[in-house]
């Protein structure tokens, strides 16, 4: 299966290079690969440590939460942190300006924003549900044994 999944990615490899460097202009070919060096660093730098010590910091919580919560709440952070790398791009391409005003037409920054803090009230919501679930079957459990 590794050796499949090896041959099908190198494929995958080839073919992109390929549409690079048959559909690319070659002036644009340093822009792009500034843009994808910044996004493999703000991955590797920003976004995969936040979201590991986030699952770590929510594991030691574990104990005591269900893991429904757990879940819910690592998704959302993964939800949040790709929305945001998807979007900022689109800030900072109006923030530059365009040359058409009808590609770039919303505010992403103030929809950005709302979006994170709803996902920010689902994650407060189910902390207090769980909290509160755990605390009172953990009074069930006490009544039960004393």
């Amino acid at each position: 299966m590794r050796i499949v999944l090896v041959v099908l990615g190198v494929l995958v490899v080839a073919f992109g290079a390929y549409v690079l460097v048959t559909s690319v202009k070659p002036n644009r070919i340093g822009g792009l690969a500034t843009w994808l060096l910044g996004a493999a660093i703000l991955h590797d730098a920003i976004l995969s440590p936040f979201v590991v010590g986030a699952g770590l910091l929510l594991r030691r919580a574990g104990r005591s939460l269900r893991a429904w919560v757990l879940v819910v709440v690592q998704t959302v952070i993964v939800l949040g942190s790709v929305l945001a790398l998807v979007v900022l791009p689109e800030i900072a391409a109006k923030r530059h300006g365009q040359k058409n005003p009808t590609i770039l037409p919303f505010d992403y920054g103030t929809r950005l924003l709302i979006v994170e803090g709803v996902l920010l009230l689902v994650v407060v919501a189910v902390l207090v549900v769980g909290v509160v679930r755990a605390r009172q079957s953990a009074v069930r459990g006490s009544l039960d044994t004393g």
